[in-house]
């Protein structure tokens, strides 16, 4: 195991709308990295890129909502998850976040987060939360495909 495919896996933990959900498999099938160590780095990375992401939100979002194309796909994104987290509250982001599909993961989450004005200690908790479940299911769709796949 060389310190580059862990450099790499983090480099792709952090890349919007991919996140976990990509560096996992990369993790497991391309880097040939301990299975348990990936889902370990890969979770922990993509819950803390939540802070950073929180105060580029609050710097940029103001500029970004007042361009129309822009505020379109905002507006989209709130009508999406609005109802969940209305519904469910804490849970509802949780299962936002958790959804194991590009677009739905801690970068969104932390997004919703501040287009619903939601508590950012509650956000950051309920985004923890998806983003650990949505690891374990990325994990355990790659090791079970890993399982009936012959190695690359």
């Amino acid at each position: 195991m060389g310190s580059s495919e862990l450099l790499y896996l983090v480099f792709i933990t952090l890349l919007p709308w991919i996140e976990l959900r990509g560096s996992i498999p990369y993790g497991i099938f391309i880097a040939g990295l301990d299975p348990f160590l990936v889902l370990a780095i890969a979770v922990i990375v993509n819950i803390l890129l939540v802070i950073p992401t929180f105060w580029i939100l609050d710097f940029v979002f103001p500029f970004f909502e007042s361009k129309a194309f822009v505020k379109k796909r905002l507006q989209k994104l709130r009508s999406k998850a609005k109802p969940l987290v209305e519904k469910y509250g804490f849970y509802g982001l949780a299962v936002f976040v958790a959804i194991p599909l590009p677009g739905t993961g801690a970068y969104s989450g932390a997004l919703v987060a501040k287009l619903l004005a939601m508590n950012r200690s509650k956000a950051f908790l309920s985004i923890a939360l998806g983003v650990l479940i949505a690891g374990i299911i990325v994990f355990l769709l790659s090791t079970l495909f890993g399982l009936f796949v012959p190695k690359l």
